[in-house]
């Protein structure tokens, strides 16, 4: 079953409750969403957004393979959720959204769609601190998605203009020279003289934040439908 690609587990680090909804922005073969539908039970959901129809069909069969009953795989883009405002207890997404060219409008449409009290929980790759082009194009010959990896101070920016509240970027892993030294140096990249630009600057990491119960940003653009 050719169901997950990614960084990091998000269902493994969320705590998912019986009758709850769950979004996963990016679902691929949807082996987050079949877990999800799982923990949340017959009276919850899981919807799984993708945009490739090879995906969807894939996820499809897994589901059917699973015999999965309360989930749902919608096709759309993650900047333009294909669900209602306020329809959504959870979103989970595995190294998807750092892909994206308009991650506010992505982070936009995860409040718009969360109810209140709803939660974000996502794994990403994020850098800490300045990389340079040159380096960050080498590395992403490596790590395929870090290409559109925020800095996790810039994600929580984002995250609070886009009005959540408890935005936290927890590390899972850093990833170090060494776990990239044979692949660049087929490459033709010097390892050692780039070493010191990288090292400890590319982490996957688990991103959480809340859905305030009540508007944070009054008439600012809170509901998330701002292009």
């Amino acid at each position: 079953m050719r169901a997950s690609l990614g960084c990091g587990n998000p269902t493994a680090l969320i705590d998912l409750k019986p009758g709850q909804i769950v979004l996963d922005l990016g679902s691929g073969g949807g082996i987050d969403v079949l877990l999800s539908a799982r923990r949340v039970g017959p009276t919850g959901k899981a919807y799984g957004l993708d945009m490739t129809d090879e995906m969807l069909a894939l996820a499809r069969e897994n589901q059917r393979q699973a015999g999965v009953e309360n989930v749902e795989f919608l096709q759309g883009e993650i900047e333009n959720i294909p669900l209602p405002d306020s329809s959504v207890d959870v979103i989970i997404s595995n190294c998807v959204i750092n892909l994206s060219a308009d991650k506010d409008r992505v982070l936009r449409e995860a409040f718009r769609v969360l109810r209140p009290g709803g939660r974000f929980a996502v794994s990403d790759v994020v850098t800490r601190g300045a990389v340079p082009a040159a380096v960050r194009q080498s590395m992403m010959l490596w790590v395929g998605c870090i290409a559109g990896a925020l800095d996790e101070n810039d994600y929580r920016a984002k995250l609070a203009a886009a009005c959540f509240a408890d935005a936290d970027v927890e590390t899972i892993r850093t990833y170090s020279i060494e776990d990239a030294r044979h692949f660049l140096t087929e490459a033709g990249i010097d390892v050692d003289a780039i070493a010191p630009q990288v090292e400890g600057k590319f982490v996957s990491a688990f991103i959480r934040a809340t859905k305030p119960m009540q508007s944070c940003c009054g008439t600012s653009g809170c509901s998330g439908v701002k292009a």
